[in-house]
C-alpha cells in the first residue's frame, strides 16, 4: 500500500468514528434537505445584501447558502471558512456565540472536516480587509464525507517561491472520478456548461426555422447509416440479436417519408472501435434532414449555423484553440476531394482504378489491407495527407461513390457523390449528403456493400429492407447532415481530448 493510500485509509478511518460520534449525539449527518435562497455568485453580484454599518439587523435581508467546506481557519471562538457551491466560492464567518456552545465546539470544530456539506443561514458583510462574506446565525451539518477531498495546498518556499502539493491533476483518475474533479478543479465545470450552452444555440437555431425535435430507435434489429461496427446485445422477451445504434440516419429518412419537412435528433450512437483523442465509443451527433434541399444548401446552413454558435458562446467568430485562432466567419473554402489530395500529393486519383489506386498508395507509404476497397484506400490517403492540415473550417467535397452508398450521384461529375464533410482543427465534425432517394440505386449500393462486407470489410453496411421499402413510397430530394457535437465541444472549449468534453469517458479497466 502506497502513503498516500495509507494517508487515505487511516483518514477514512477517524472520519467514520466521527460519524459514529455525530449519531451518539443525536446529530443527523445526513438531514432530508436544506432551504437554499442564494448562492455564492448572486451574493458577489448583488452588493446590496450587503449590511451597512448603521443597519440594524432586523433591517438586513437574510441569505441561506449550502455547499462544501474548501478551506478553514479556526481562531479559537470563532473561525471562517471557505464555502463552495455550484457557483462559485464565498466566504463564510462562524462564532461560536451565534450558532450554540455545543454545535460550535463539538460538531462544527471537531466532527467536521474540509469537503463536508454544510448549510449556513445569516447576512451578508464585509471583512476589514473588504471580502463579502456571509455571517452566520445558523449552522447545520447536510452530508458527512467519509473520504478526504484532494485539495491542492500553496506552500511559500525558502527562495520565496510557491509551490502547490496534492493538486489533483493526473488525467486518468480525473476522468474517471469526475466528481471529484469537479470539486477539485471547478474551472473543468466552465467546459460542460459551454458544451450545454453550444448544443442549445444550435437547438434554438434549428428549432427557429421550423424543424421538428424527433427521437428514434437506440436498440435497432439492424444497424445502418454510417460505416461501423456495432455493439451487439440480445432481447430475451423476444430471443432476437439487437444492436445499439450507430447513428440514425435511416429513421430519420423514414420520417421524411412519412411527411415531415425538417427533423433532427441529438442522439446517443455507439462504434466498437478503439479509444483515442478523438474518439469515445459512446458519443453524440447531431442529425438533421430537410426536404426539398441538396448539399449545396446545407452547406450554407451548416456555416451559418456554426458561426451562430460561435457567438453566442464567445462573442466573436474567433475561437482561440492551442496556438491556432480559428476563424468561422463565412464562407468557408470548398474543395472537392480529389483536388484536395492532388495539392497535398502531387497525384491525381480521379477516375483511377483499383490496381492504379493500390500503387499510389504504396508510392505514398499507405498500409493497406487485402479488404480494402477503392474507396477505402482513397480514404487512407486522404487522412493521412490531407485531413490533419486543414487547421481552419473547410468544406471538401464531391466523394467518390464507393465512399458514400447513402449519398445521391453527382450530377454532373461521373463516379462521385454529392457529400461533404467539415475538416476543422484537422478533424471531420460534420458530414452531409444531397441524400439518395432512389431505391433501385439505393438497393444496388447495399449490394455493392453486402460483396464488400463478405470480402472482409467488417465496416460496410448492411442490407435493410424495411428502408428501402420506405424509400419505395416515395423520399423527396433531402439533404442530411450529421454533426460531432463531441469534436465540435472539443474545439469550442479549447479541449485536447474528447475525455475533456465528456463527464465520463470510456476507460480502460484499472489493474
Amino acid at each position: 500500500m502506497s502513503n498516500t493510500e495509507s494517508s487515505v485509509s487511516e483518514q477514512h478511518k477517524i472520519r467514520l468514528e466521527k460519524l459514529q460520534q455525530l449519531r451518539e449525539m443525536e446529530a443527523n449527518p445526513y438531514p432530508h434537505s436544506f432551504d437554499v435562497s442564494h448562492n455564492s455568485q448572486y451574493i458577489l453580484d448583488h452588493p446590496e445584501l450587503i449590511k451597512e454599518d448603521e443597519q440594524e439587523l432586523e433591517e438586513v435581508e437574510r441569505v441561506s447558502v449550502a455547499g462544501r467546506i474548501m478551506t478553514r481557519r479556526i481562531m479559537g471562538k470563532s473561525t471562517f471558512f471557505n464555502l463552495q457551491d455550484s457557483k462559485g466560492e464565498i466566504q463564510v464567518y462562524i462564532r461560536r456565540d451565534d450558532v450554540g456552545k455545543e454545535n460550535y465546539n463539538k460538531v462544527f470544530k471537531k466532527l467536521t472536516d474540509i469537503g463536508d456539506i454544510v448549510g449556513i443561514k445569516g447576512y451578508v458583510f464585509k471583512t476589514g480587509t473588504g471580502e463579502t462574506t456571509v455571517y452566520a446565525e445558523e449552522f447545520k451539518l447536510l452530508s458527512k464525507t467519509l473520504r478526504p477531498i484532494p485539495i491542492p495546498k500553496e506552500v511559500e518556499t525558502e527562495d520565496g517561491e510557491t509551490k502547490t502539493y496534492d493538486a489533483f491533476t493526473d488525467k486518468e483518475q480525473r476522468y474517471r472520478q469526475r466528481y471529484l474533479d469537479l470539486v477539485v478543479n471547478p474551472e473543468v465545470r466552465d467546459v460542460f456548461q459551454q458544451r450545454t450552452s453550444m448544443v442549445q444555440a444550435m437547438r434554438n437555431f434549428m428549432n427557429d426555422k421550423g424543424y421538428m425535435e424527433v427521437e428514434t430507435p437506440i436498440l435497432q434489429p439492424i444497424y445502418g447509416g454510417a460505416s461501423a461496427e456495432p455493439f451487439v446485445t440480445h432481447h430475451n422477451a423476444l430471443d432476437m440479436k439487437l444492436y445499439l445504434r450507430i447513428a440514425n440516419e435511416l429513421y430519420l429518412k423514414r420520417l421524411i417519408v412519412g411527411g415531415y419537412d425538417g427533423v433532427y435528433e441529438f442522439s446517443k450512437d455507439f462504434r466498437n472501435e478503439g479509444l483515442s483523442r478523438f474518439h469515445n465509443p459512446e458519443f453524440t451527433q447531431v442529425e438533421l434532414y430537410v426536404a426539398y434541399k441538396d448539399y449545396n444548401w446545407m452547406m450554407d446552413f451548416v456555416e451559418k449555423m456554426v458561426e451562430h454558435v460561435a457567438k453566442a458562446l464567445h462573442g466573436s467568430t474567433t475561437v482561440q484553440v492551442g496556438d491556432q485562432e480559428i476563424d468561422f466567419k463565412r464562407p468557408w473554402p470548398r474543395i472537392p476531394m480529389f483536388e484536395a489530395i492532388e495539392e497535398e500529393t502531387g497525384k491525381d486519383l480521379y477516375g483511377k482504378d483499383l490496381s492504379e489506386l493500390k500503387e499510389a498508395a504504396e508510392e505514398l507509404n499507405i498500409e493497406l489491407e487485402d479488404s480494402f476497397g477503392k474507396g477505402k484506400i482513397i480514404d487512407e490517403i486522404f487522412g493521412e495527407y490531407v485531413e490533419p492540415n486543414l487547421i481552419q473550417p473547410t468544406f471538401i467535397t464531391d466523394y467518390p461513390i464507393e465512399m458514400s452508398p447513402l449519398a445521391k450521384k453527382h450530377r454532373e461529375k461521373e463516379g462521385l457523390v454529392e457529400r461533404f464533410e467539415c475538416i476543422c482543427n484537422g478533424k471531420e465534425i460534420a458530414n452531409a449528403f444531397s441524400e439518395l432517394n432512389d431505391p433501385v440505386d439505393q438497393r444496388e449500393r447495399f449490394e455493392e456493400q453486402a460483396r464488400l462486407r463478405a470480402d472482409g470489410d467488417e465496416e460496410a453496411m448492411t442490407l435493410d429492407e424495411d428502408f428501402l421499402q420506405a424509400l419505395e413510397y416515395g423520399m423527396p430530394p433531402t439533404a442530411g447532415l450529421g454533426i460531432g457535437i463531441d469534436r465540435l465541444a472539443m474545439i469550442m472549449t479549447d479541449s485536447e481530448s474528447i475525455r475533456d468534453v465528456l463527464f465520463f469517458p470510456q476507460m480502460k479497466p484499472e489493474k
